[in-house]
């Protein structure tokens, strides 16, 4: 249902308070009329009546946005609130239907989408049917913080200190070869004179990166990827040698393992979320769910 500014007060109203919540949150017009179902021409005048009727700016116009003011931070605060404590209501009825229910925005990198979480969540769709799930894919964190999504899952070892979450498990990687590169280059093979599959310079802070310029130095990669997803594709196509999660490789028939896991490249995997979401119905079911579903799969 869309939302109408038309009719402003003195005082802010719910209306108004989502409309800037959303502003604050989507960083632009155009993001906060995505979040609110309306276009961008009703998001800039319902700012600039909710200005006029408050006496003050709300936000500071830029080519990069809308910067919130001081005046509008403090009222995301109390916006926030009642968005929570209106879930919190939602979540009671819910729970005396007995069935949970409702949107389920879920980010994570397209490797952990389709190497591990994708098989997890169409057990878990079966299991709740009345959940939505929404999935984005993309190797930037979301910024839980502005509720781009309501639960992360990524690779690290130092989750952000201003969200909440739980360790699924640890993720070892090793040094992978195609078995028609090797059946070509002999076996076992020189990894100082190997053709190369790495990451590119968008992703020049992955650990793989790290270790195998400190470990091969003078290694300069043959092929360039920008995705871990990329890069062990083109290990199974033969293209040469990389670093993969086990997850993605350990058992592919057409790959072998060049040595064991290394030490230095395992990580662990963790389902973040914003502390105003990690008591919503749905949320708590999917850290649940994934917490038996995933341990092992990652291990």
């Amino acid at each position: 249902m869309k939302t109408s500014y038309a009719g402003m007060q003195s005082t802010p109203d719910p209306a108004d308070l989502q409309l800037l919540l959303a502003l604050v949150r989507g960083r632009t017009l155009a993001g906060a009329a995505e979040r609110l179902k309306v276009d961008a021409s009703t998001v800039f005048r319902s700012v600039r009546r909710l200005e006029r009727a408050l006496g003050g700016p709300l936000f500071e116009r830029s080519r990069q946005g809308y910067a919130p003011t001081e005046l509008a931070r403090t009222l995301a605060v109390h916006a926030e609130r009642i968005e929570s404590q209106l879930q919190e209501a939602r979540e009671a009825a819910w729970g005396r239907g007995g069935e949970a229910a409702g949107l389920l925005r879920i980010t994570t990198t397209d490797t952990i989408l389709n190497g591990l979480l994708l098989p997890a969540l169409s057990r878990f769709a079966g299991q709740h049917p009345a959940i939505e799930l929404e999935l984005l894919a993309s190797n930037a964190l979301a910024n839980l913080s502005q509720r781009d999504a309501d639960v992360a899952i990524r690779a690290t070892r130092k989750p952000p200190e201003q969200v909440v979450g739980s360790r699924l498990g640890s993720i070892p990687s090793a040094v992978f070869a195609g078995k028609d590169y090797l059946a070509r280059h002999g076996h076992p093979l020189d990894l100082e004179r190997a053709d190369w599959i790495a990451l590119d310079d968008t992703l020049i802070d992955h650990p793989s990166v790290r270790w195998r310029r400190q470990r091969y130095p003078k290694v300069i990669p043959r092929i360039r990827c920008n995705s871990v997803l990329a890069v062990a594709g083109a290990i199974v196509n033969g293209l040469g040698t990389g670093v993969s999660p086990l997850f993605l490789l350990r058992d592919h028939p057409r790959v072998e393992m060049i040595g064991g896991p290394v030490a230095e490249l395992e990580t662990d995997l963790w389902m973040l979320s914003h502390p105003e979401v990690r008591h919503w119905q749905r949320v708590r079911l999917l850290f649940d769910f994934l917490r038996q579903d995933l341990q092992l799969a990652a291990a």
